[in-house]
C-alpha cells in the first residue's frame, strides 16, 4: 500500500510540475520547490504526521502568490526582496487572489486523504498487534501441558503415536486463552479496514483527488491573472511599489491550459491501486476468524493424528 501511495504521489507531483513547465514557464523553476513541499506534506499527512491538509495547501498557495504576482501579473518586477516576498505571502491570506479554488482544493483533498491516513494508521496498528501476539509468552502450565502432550508417549516407547485432535485442541486453547480474547476486537478491526478501503474507492477516491491538483492550481492561477489590476492596486497599498524594468512587459499572457488526462498512465496507476485494495480486503476477510481459530490452525496437519487412527489422549493410547 505504501508503495502504491508513493507511486501515486509521484505521478500527481509530476503532473503538477508539468503544468508550470508547459503553461507558466517564467515561474516554472521557482515553482518547483513549493510543489515538492506540497506533496511532501501530503505524504507526511498520510503517514500520520501532526499536520493538516489545510495547512499544507495554504502554505503552498502562500509560496505560489509571490511568483504569480511577480512573474505573471507584473512581469516587470526586478527587485523581489525577502521583505517584499514575505509581504506578498501575508497579503495572500487577506486578499485571496486565488478565489474559491484554494479552499475547494482543501475540501477535495481533505476527504480522500483522511481515509488514506486512517487506513495507513490502521495498518500500522494491525502490524503492531500481530508482532506482539507472535511473541506471546507461554505460562509454566502451558509449557508443562505441551511437553506432556508431545513427549509422554515416548516414555512408553510410543514414538510414532501422535496426540488426538481433541486433546491437542484442549491444550492449545488453554495456552492461547489470552490471545483468543482478541477475537472480537480483531473482527471489528477487519470491518474497519473494509470500511476505509471502500471509502477510498468511492467518494474519497485518492487518485482523482491527487491528479486533480494540477487542474485546481491552473484554475487558481488563471483566476489571479484575470483579477491582476485589482490585486496590483491592493498590493501597492500594502507592500509598496517594487522596482520595475524599463518598458514593462505585458501581463496579458494568460494561457488557459486544457486538462491533459494522460489517460494510459493514470488508468494504470488507478487500476494498480484498486487491484491491491481488492486483493487486500479479500485476504483480510479470510483472516477475520484468525484469533478465534488459532488453536484449530495449530492442531491441523502433522502435529496430530486425524481420522480414526490410534492416538494419545494424554493418559493412554486410544
Amino acid at each position: 500500500f505504501l508503495e502504491a501511495f508513493e507511486s501515486l504521489l509521484r505521478f500527481a507531483e509530476n503532473r503538477t510540475s508539468s503544468l508550470f513547465e508547459t503553461a507558466y514557464r517564467p515561474m516554472a523553476k521557482e515553482a518547483a520547490e513549493p510543489v515538492k513541499e506540497l506533496f511532501t506534506d501530503i505524504s507526511l499527512y498520510i503517514l500520520g504526521a501532526e499536520t493538516t491538509v489545510e495547512s499544507a495547501v495554504l502554505r503552498f498557495f502562500d509560496s505560489l502568490f509571490p511568483l504569480v504576482y511577480s512573474r505573471l501579473i507584473n512581469p516587470g518586477i526586478t527587485d523581489l526582496s525577502e521583505d517584499y516576498t514575505e509581504c506578498l505571502r501575508l497579503t495572500r491570506q487577506d486578499i485571496n487572489p486565488f478565489g474559491r479554488y484554494s479552499k475547494n482544493m482543501v475540501t477535495e483533498l481533505s476527504k480522500s486523504l483522511w481515509a488514506s491516513r486512517m487506513l495507513s494508521q490502521a495498518l500500522s496498528l494491525g502490524i503492531e498487534v500481530i508482532n506482539t501476539t507472535e511473541h506471546a509468552a507461554l505460562t509454566k502450565e502451558c509449557s508443562k501441558a505441551l511437553v506432556k502432550m508431545q513427549y509422554c508417549p515416548h516414555c512408553q516407547g510410543l514414538t510414532l503415536i501422535r496426540p488426538c485432535v481433541g486433546y491437542c485442541l484442549n491444550v492449545m486453547r488453554g495456552c492461547l486463552a489470552s490471545v483468543s480474547e482478541l477475537d472480537a476486537q480483531w473482527r471489528e478491526y477487519i470491518s474497519t479496514l473494509e470500511y476505509l478501503t471502500n471509502e477510498m474507492a468511492a467518494s474519497h477516491d485518492l487518485e482523482i483527488a491527487l491528479t486533480g491538483i494540477r487542474n485546481s492550481v491552473n484554475e487558481a492561477i488563471l483566476h489571479a491573472q484575470l483579477n491582476g489590476p485589482q490585486l496590483s492596486a491592493t498590493v501597492d497599498k500594502v507592500c509598496g511599489q517594487p522596482k520595475q524594468q524599463e518598458g514593462n512587459l505585458s501581463s496579458d499572457n494568460i494561457v488557459p491550459v486544457k486538462e491533459v488526462t494522460e489517460t494510459q498512465t493514470f488508468v494504470m496507476a488507478h487500476a494498480s491501486l484498486n487491484n491491491k485494495r481488492r486483493e487486500f480486503i479479500s485476504y483480510m476477510k479470510r483472516s477475520r476468524t484468525f484469533y478465534a481459530s488459532i488453536a484449530e490452525r495449530l492442531c491441523d496437519g502433522d502435529l496430530v493424528m486425524r481420522d480414526s487412527s490410534t492416538c494419545w489422549n494424554g493418559e493412554d493410547v486410544v
